[in-house]
């Protein structure tokens, strides 16, 4: 099937597409480089990573939970977006960069498949073949979506200062979350994880809330998508002054999260970081075996890890590139969204009205205690 007559913008749009024309033309000459370096004329991408990315923070989702309702065809002569005839009017008036051409095809219709059959040869590269690739090519952000996803960040971390600081031991894990996706959504994002223990489900590293009383202390998560960009942030509150094991333990994994920071530099390939974890837990007093129950974070951006880091990922640092690295134990966990900078990690999630500690140099989140 061939994709129909390009799509005209006649809506007047509440929204523009947010992408920087400049920061585009960059990330095109990037996905040229990979076909030059494959000898292929055409590249089809259909991830929600790669999409937002490439189209610099346009939207191409309508459920959380599904896939993209677009897919985009690179070529030498240009950029080429389908989506279903349902889609295309929001699409080309809120979503659409202004050199991408926009072709439709029934809601019901093969979406991929038109996609491909634009391509010259109708054979293009997927994005599955170079993966790596397209991971390498996001890397490192660009300075306008870098300052997108510098007040996205700070949009989250103000929302958990928010609700944290008005929540008491009778709120429910339930109360709290629903509080926290209110904030993001009202903040222009999508709350694509929502996380929350109180004091007797501590032990749960990926805890979904329960209608449970959060009692005297508990923990939340965030992850909250924006133009694209995903940032991470975890924090604690407390009731009381907290048991000197908890304090301990909530000093020790700063302690191991200022390790990996320190080995957050350009040039170390991740897995070389994912060593330094390894090392740092049993360093820090929680064991040899502390990293395999539950996985460490790393890059971030696009994704929400880009992608998570094992003794597996080779990829090497790069400036300007983003992390979220999640150290965590027995009740007791750390996270925040950085960007590596020419001047070292700079912290993102950041809301100066929460309580800090220094942990090396840096003021890092100590439990809040309303």
């Amino acid at each position: 099937m061939t994709a129909q007559t390009q799509t005209t913008r006649t809506i007047t749009a509440s929204r523009t597409a947010p992408g920087n024309a400049a920061d585009r033309a960059i990330k095109r000459r990037r996905v040229l480089d990979i076909l030059d370096a494959s000898g292929r004329d055409a590249l089809l991408l259909t991830s929600n990573t790669a999409l937002t990315w490439y189209l610099d923070g346009s939207r191409v989702h309508i459920s959380l939970a599904g896939d993209p309702i677009a897919a985009l065809l690179v070529d030498r002569t240009g950029d080429h977006l389908v989506t279903f005839n349902n889609e295309a009017g929001r699409i080309a008036a809120e979503e659409l960069p202004a050199d991408v051409s926009l072709h439709t095809v029934p809601w019901h219709g093969p979406l991929h498949a038109t996609a491909a059959g634009l391509a010259p040869d109708g054979n293009p590269l997927l994005e599955g073949d170079v993966t790596a690739e397209l991971r390498a090519a996001r890397q490192q952000l660009l300075p306008a979506e870098a300052a997108r996803y510098a007040a996205l960040s700070a949009d989250a971390a103000a929302a958990m200062t928010d609700v944290l600081g008005e929540a008491t031991p009778d709120t429910t894990e339930f109360e709290l979350v629903s509080r926290l996706a209110a904030r993001v959504v009202a903040a222009g994002a999508e709350p694509l994880v929502l996380l929350c223990n109180g004091a007797g489900r501590s032990d749960f590293r990926h805890p979904l809330a329960t209608h449970s009383p959060i009692g005297r202390r508990a923990m939340a998560v965030v992850c909250a998508r924006r133009d694209g960009l995903v940032a991470n942030v975890t924090r604690w509150v407390a009731f009381d002054a907290g048991s000197p094991a908890e304090l301990d333990a909530e000093a020790r994994i700063a302690a191991v999260e200022a390790d990996i920071f320190r080995a957050t530099v350009p040039g170390v390939r991740l897995n070389e970081v994912f060593t330094e974890i390894q090392q740092a837990y049993e360093r820090h007093g929680f064991g040899p075996e502390q990293w395999t129950l539950h996985h460490q974070g790393g890059p971030a951006g696009y994704a929400g890890r880009d992608p998570r880091v094992t003794s597996a990922v080779t990829d090497t640092i790069v400036l300007n590139q983003p992390f979220t690295w999640n150290p965590s134990g027995p009740g007791v966990k750390i996270e925040d969204t950085v960007l590596l900078t020419d001047s070292g990690l700079q912290i993102l999630t950041v809301d100066e009205r929460w309580p800090t500690t220094e942990v090396d140099g840096r003021g890092r989140p100590l439990t809040l205690r309303p």
